[in-house]
């Protein structure tokens, strides 16, 4: 039996990678992030024209009805290209809220979402760990607190919030009492909100059911590991064709026993992560016991791999990796980010400890 993807999901990543490649390259990627939000309408359009977006919406709902390792897939290839879209909320996160949901409200927002045409930004960072002051409390169609790091907030038409009780909320950009805060990250590809409430209304998507939310929780930090090995790859590819073509001493630097090196590890390095984040994925499906585990797993791991790639392949272009006119930084920041979200790899090996029981036996001895 092989174990790996199947001919269909190749073709998926592989076409979203040509579109990436043509529509961001290194200028057109600088022109979007300094451009802000409204530049990117027409990667969402082309996105949408693919089925990218609707890629986990029911296709009753004009969606592919697909798999979490079929959208990772396509997480993976944008990060190749650190393309700045809200597509980890909005294509990700947001249908996965719908369908845990009993009520309705997908019936609405998803052939939007899918069509590119409304964006939802998810807050899941307090149940990740909370900060203080953090937290929203939802009673009778009303919501109070402070949600932080939400993903691909700005720009966002509505926001799916966890609530203090393990439940999900929907709070509309524009309702009563809402105050957003841009927050300032080292990515600029990404808008992170902080989302402020006062007796805002809102609609209860799931009410107090811990596990549901853990579930979405683990689809997060799965979606952003892809990211990272997909902007990681990246990072390796232009390190090996940088020294290719870089001279010192009259040959390139390709040539030096100690770039190879460098190179070597790196791709060392990721090769195992793609069967461990594919089978993070697919465990959403296929062994849902276990995935919230090896979510958790999946997010640690990459968290160190990438932090290894992005400064090795920055060594790599020597002092040139640092400039602003080379381009790296843009993939260093986002995987810089991904580590961060939703948890970083010491709070996660922590939940991955508290999931197999290992501090309470701890505690016991």
């Amino acid at each position: 039996m092989e174990f790996g993807l199947s001919e269909e999901q190749r073709m998926l990543a592989d076409s979203i990678r040509r579109f990436a490649d043509e529509r961001v390259d290194g200028e057109r990627l600088k022109a979007l992030v300094d451009g802000g939000d409204s530049a990117n309408v027409d990667l969402l359009r082309g996105l949408a024209d693919l089925g990218a977006l609707g890629i986990l919406t029911p296709e009753e709902h004009g969606g592919s009805g697909m798999t979490l390792l079929d959208a990772c897939l396509v997480q993976q290839a944008l990060g190749r290209n650190a393309v700045p879209i809200p597509f980890t909320a909005s294509a990700i996160l947001a249908p996965l809220a719908f369908a845990a949901s009993p009520g309705d409200a997908g019936a609405e927002w998803l052939p939007a979402l899918a069509g590119g045409v409304r964006r939802i930004g998810v807050g899941l960072s307090e149940a990740a760990g909370r900060r203080s002051g953090a937290g929203v409390k939802a009673r009778s169609g009303k919501a109070s607190g402070v949600a932080r790091f939400v993903i691909d907030g700005q720009g966002a038409d509505a926001w799916i919030l966890a609530t203090d009780e393990g439940g999900l909320i929907l709070v509309e950009a524009g309702a009563t009492g809402v105050q957003t805060v841009a927050l300032t990250t080292i990515d600029r590809s990404r808008g992170v909100l902080e989302i402020r409430l006062d007796d805002s209304p809102c609609t209860t998507l799931l009410a107090a059911d811990p596990a549901v939310a853990a579930r979405l929780l683990a689809a997060g930090r799965v979606a952003l590991a892809f990211d990272s090995l997909g902007a990681a790859e990246r990072m390796l590819e232009r390190a090996v064709a940088y020294a290719m073509e870089r001279k010192q001493f009259g040959r390139v630097i390709a040539s030096f026993q100690a770039v190879k090196h460098l190179c070597a590890e790196m791709a060392a390095e990721i090769e195992p992560c793609h069967s461990l984040l594919w089978y993070a994925a697919y465990a959403a499906e296929a062994y849902p016991d276990e995935f919230e585990l090896m979510a958790c797993h999946a997010k640690a791991h990459m968290g160190e791999v990438g932090q290894f790639v992005a400064r090795t392949a920055t060594e790599v272009h020597g002092g040139m990796g640092f400039t602003h006119e080379m381009g790296l930084h843009y993939f260093f920041k986002r995987i810089g980010l991904n580590r961060q979200l939703l948890g970083n790899p010491d709070q996660v090996r922590q939940h991955a400890a508290a999931l197999q029981g290992w501090q309470r036996s701890a505690a016991a001895r």
